[in-house]
């Protein structure tokens, strides 16, 4: 379905340690918005809907809501420290038009609904 990369579910791991929050768990997920149309939302959650599949990742629990799923299939999660810093990176191959930050993203069958950047 998608995959994270061993050096992001590390990440991911220490930012829950940091929360403390027992049951805590990452939400992925992709609404409305963004410089192409659509953006990614990555966070964590407690709380699990009707709605949401949920996946175990490198022992990480995973919950994406099956309106997101569609377009993250496939997708791959990644992590990189750079000299600027770190942060997650997507490689979506389900977007065929990516925002210069990689934020935001279009389908070939769905644009969302694009914001002036």
């Amino acid at each position: 379905m998608i995959a994270i990369s061993e050096a992001a579910s590390n990440k991911i791991k220490e930012m829950l340690a940091e929360e403390g929050t027992p049951g805590l768990f990452l939400r992925i997920g992709v609404r409305e918005g963004g410089c192409s149309g659509f953006s990614y939302g990555l966070g964590f959650d407690d709380e699990k809907h009707e709605n949401d599949q949920e996946l175990e990742i490198h022992g990480l629990r995973v919950v994406i809501d099956s309106e997101s799923m569609k377009f993250l299939r496939g997708a791959e999660i990644d992590y990189k420290e750079t000299a600027m810093g770190g942060g997650f990176t997507i490689h979506n191959p389900n977007a065929i038009a990516t925002c210069g930050c990689g934020q935001s993203f279009r389908t070939a069958t769905e644009a969302g609904k694009p914001e002036e950047c």
